[in-house]
């Protein structure tokens, strides 16, 4: 019987898993450190919260989202990532403090590509914000079987 894990595994080619990496170094200084060869200046990119959803084209108008909408820096945990040159798939958690309180959320996030490692396609599916209160209220309503 094949042996259960309770923490996925990255699977990740060398040119994806260097853009993971820039990617989280933009996530986790909220758009101050955008690394060089990130994005691609004509970047689309398509954004999904619980409530809302935004469009933005170009890698300039993504760093001003990120730059407005998220401006705190935190910390980012890669639960999973998986994907080649062309494309990845990754699920995070993120965590930042916030007035006076800690915040969290989870995201996936699907990043396509060009010939020199750019994202230039980029989708989010995001959680929402939870705030201390909404954390302890579905710790005491929710056991969940992987953090």
């Amino acid at each position: 019987m094949p042996e259960t894990t309770t923490q996925p595994r990255p699977v990740l080619t060398a040119g994806a898993h260097a853009s993971l990496d820039r990617f989280v170094r933009f996530l986790e200084t909220s758009g101050t450190d955008t690394p060089d060869g990130l994005f691609a200046p004509d970047l689309f990119a398509d954004l999904t919260f619980p409530r809302w959803r935004v469009q933005v084209q170009g890698a300039d108008a993504l760093v001003d989202a990120r730059r407005t909408t998220h401006p705190q820096q935190g910390v980012v945990r890669v639960e999973l990532a998986t994907g080649d040159d062309r494309a990845y798939a990754v699920k995070i958690e993120e965590r930042w403090r916030d007035g006076g309180q800690d915040w969290y959320c989870r995201e996936g996030f699907v990043c396509q590509l060009d010939d020199r490692g750019r994202i230039v396609d980029f989708t989010l599916y995001c959680t929402g914000d939870w705030d201390e209160a909404r954390v302890r209220e579905h710790a005491a309503a929710v056991t969940l079987i992987r953090p």
